[in-house]
């Protein structure tokens, strides 16, 4: 699994993975049948998608900010790192195409039934966005200080995606901070859509709020 962190599955033998672990590459074989088998289990193995989906949307949300934005633990591979390395090619696209429905979007919208699809498949390319612009790019505004701002963000925003407003249930995690003052401003914002003079600039704004 970890070859597959730091190298692209193109340039990826069954027998360097043999070699990794020290056996023969016809054990390998036997086990996993190919390297596209072998490649979807460990994404998967990185993934745990079992783990991820237990709790509720904000113990996912800040679940998917700590592995996008958090320290990267020694020794821990992380699903991300081998999406990154293989992305571009044909045959490992096809390989995460099928990990993406059946361990994410699958997973995400059979545990929360309100969430559709295409909902899941939106928080997927946000938390690949955000980790491209982290990790890859390195972003200077998603890298700079330590006080949480840029996770407490990141959550609302799959709030947001998943259609659960930050208002409706306060969590004890630190990562949902602030919730009084983002509360206040939502709540400003929909008197103004009420008054009979409201903008639809001002209506626009109260529907996002809401989250509609």
């Amino acid at each position: 699994m970890a070859r597959f962190a730091t190298q692209s599955y193109s340039t990826t033998s069954l027998r360097d993975l043999a070699s990794d672990v020290g056996v023969d590459v016809a054990y390998v074989h036997r086990c996993f049948g190919s390297k596209e088998n072998l490649f979807r289990a460990s994404i998967r193995a990185a993934m745990r998608p079992d783990w991820m989906f237990a709790g509720n949307i904000q113990e996912l949300a800040a679940t998917l900010a700590r592995q996008t934005l958090g320290d990267e633990p020694q020794n821990e591979v992380r699903m991300l790192d081998i999406v990154f390395r293989s992305f571009s090619s044909p045959d490992a696209s096809q390989v995460l195409r099928e990990v993406l429905m059946e361990d994410f979007i699958g997973p995400l919208v059979a545990a929360h039934p309100h969430v559709s699809k295409r909902q899941a498949a939106l928080v997927a390319a946000f938390f690949a966005g955000v980790s491209i612009l982290h990790d890859v790019i390195g972003s200077e505004p998603l890298l700079e200080g330590d006080d949480g701002e840029t996770e407490r963000l990141f959550v609302l925003a799959l709030g947001q995606l998943l259609g659960h407003s930050p208002c409706a249930t306060p969590s004890s995690s630190p990562l949902w901070k602030g919730e009084s003052s983002e509360c206040s401003n939502i709540s400003a914002e929909q008197g103004a859509c009420q008054e009979p003079d409201a903008t639809s600039k001002d209506q626009q704004k109260c529907r996002y709020a809401a989250g509609d």
